[in-house]
């Protein structure tokens, strides 16, 4: 029975596009169909840029109907619309203000594939986030369906004036032209292997199916028209807000502060942001002690802010100290926490161009990765690597 593979990359035009999330399509495009679906044939039909939620919507359709395997690759960036807080594909006409209107809803991806029969559907994923979806996917899991194989990575913003490329989809693509297929386990993971430190503060997708999916606080999640006349798409209006994060549930709208904190990085006032944040933290450390999961959330949100304002050696110090703590308090070194904290160091450790300042660091990451290897292979090879070519560096820039 022949295949189905669909190759979505959507990315806002202008100055709100975070990845070029098109320029993988001639990488995948030249892979052979069959390898693509991983069945003999396969029928393969392709969304560049798309511009309307509808046309989305009408291929995803189509091929979830389809009989046999069905593979779909999204390359693109998630953004929240400003009523409800749920994340949606950004398409070519997406701006921050028209999100809900003009974006692909994520929900909908679940929703198309949930008749499909266990073990016959593979996502691949490549997304980039901003600011305020970061923070949103700290609390929730990118639900894409229960019975549904998701493997990827979501990618945190990138610096700013800066647009990303799609580098795990790239590396996806170039496994494949080599004209074997791998099971879907090994592909993810050789992907991953090649983004090398640059993937480290990504957050990978590994899930084969069967997982339990993430429910939406205060009622469903949005469901695609069931026709395709008629107004463009939109979400049902209702929902208590789900945009907070994993440490203060239950509280009220005003009360939250991460939404400040948003909007400060969003206006650019990034000082402002950290200030707020370190409020919370020190009231989180005199609550309930300095190794507290509060107190560790709140060095962990300072840590993104940093990241966000284009200081990795600040960033790269919190990251450090919340895996010292979590490693202090007794959890272990292959815990996802501590692992995450270790990889998100590294990775900014690489973005630190004193080469002092990364000297010093680095020694600190390298005694960390002893302890804490991660569970991508080379992971300590590369910062020693890195720190002998420091050793040839002036100590100034």
């Amino acid at each position: 029975m022949p295949g189905t593979v669909l190759l979505l990359a959507a990315s806002p035009v202008g100055k709100g596009r975070l990845v070029d999330a098109a320029s993988v399509l001639p990488v995948l495009a030249a892979v052979e169909p069959s390898v693509l679906s991983g069945a003999d044939t396969a029928n393969v039909v392709e969304l560049a840029d798309p511009l309307e939620p509808q046309a989305v919507l009408t291929r995803l359709r189509a091929a979830a109907t389809a009989p046999g395997p069905l593979t779909v690759f999204v390359a693109g960036q998630l953004q929240l619309d400003r009523k409800q807080h749920l994340p949606h594909l950004a398409l070519a006409r997406t701006t921050p203000a028209t999100v809900r209107y003009t974006g692909f809803p994520w929900a909908w991806v679940r929703e198309e594939l949930r008749l499909r029969a266990p073990g016959t559907t593979t996502l691949l994923l490549d997304l980039h986030t901003d600011a305020e979806t970061w923070q949103w996917l700290r609390a929730r899991p990118l639900d894409s369906g229960r019975t549904n194989a998701v493997y990827g990575r979501i990618a945190p913003p990138p610096a700013r004036r800066v647009v990303a490329v799609p580098s795990y989809m790239k590396a996806v693509a170039t496994i494949l032209r080599s004209g074997w297929r791998p099971p879907v386990e090994q592909l993810h993971q050789q992907a991953v292997e090649r983004l090398g430190a640059e993937g480290y503060a990504d957050v990978l997708l590994a899930s084969p199916g069967f997982v339990g999916a993430a429910t939406v606080p205060g009622g469903s999640a949005p469901r695609p028209p069931s026709a395709l006349k008629g107004p463009r798409p939109q979400t049902p209006d209702g929902l208590s807000n789900p945009g907070r994060s994993l440490n203060s549930p239950g509280r009220p709208q005003d009360a939250d502060p991460h939404g400040a904190i948003t909007a400060a990085v969003q206006a650019g006032r990034h000082p402002d942001a950290d200030a707020l944040a370190a409020e919370h933290e020190q009231a989180a450390v005199r609550a309930h002690g300095r190794g507290s999961e509060e107190a560790l959330h709140w060095t962990e949100v300072r840590a993104d802010l940093a990241m966000l304002a284009g200081d990795p050696v600040r960033s790269c110090q919190a990251w450090l100290a919340v895996a010292g703590a979590r490693l202090a308090a007794g959890q272990a070194a292959g815990a996802v926490a501590v692992e995450a904290a270790v990889d998100r160091a590294h990775h900014q450790w690489g973005q630190i161009h004193d080469p002092a300042a990364a000297r010093e660091l680095g020694l600190a990451l390298a005694e960390l990765r002893g302890l804490v290897p991660g569970r991508r292979k080379g992971a300590l090879d590369h910062v020693r690597r890195q720190l002998g070519q420091l050793e040839s560096q002036p100590l100034t820039s």
